[in-house]
């Protein structure tokens, strides 16, 4: 019975992550009564990730898949928003930067791990 809960739970937190990296706005307004913009659509879309990311660490199996898939989709977003979204803080591009690093190490420590090898 819990494991079928923990399945269910992460499902819905992809979901949600899914729904607001796709449509924040939209999210915003049913969640809130508001549309969001302006700096709101980006925080809105890390948080996205991060909850599609907590939905992979509570799927069944190692959790540094989770951070992993964190990492990376961190990365990967933040540098999209300083290249294409024109937001670029003094921290942005150092951010990056650290998500990339801390995403090569995690990436290395699941290629070693034993417990990601047989999937517990």
């Amino acid at each position: 019975m819990m494991k079928k809960l923990l399945i269910l739970t992460a499902c819905l937190e992809v979901l949600t992550g899914l729904a607001l990296l796709i449509v924040p706005s939209r999210v915003g307004l049913l969640l809130f009564g508001a549309e969001l913009n302006g700096i709101a659509i980006p925080v809105a879309r890390m948080t996205g990730v991060a909850l599609i990311a907590l939905g992979v660490a509570c799927w069944p199996g190692p959790a540094l898949v989770g951070m992993l898939t964190y990492g990376a989709l961190v990365a990967l977003y933040l540098a999209y928003v300083g290249l294409v979204g024109g937001w670029t803080g003094l921290l942005l591009w150092p951010a990056v930067v650290l998500h990339v690093v801390l995403t090569g190490l995690l990436f290395w420590a699941c290629i070693g791990s034993k417990t990601f090898e047989r999937g517990a």
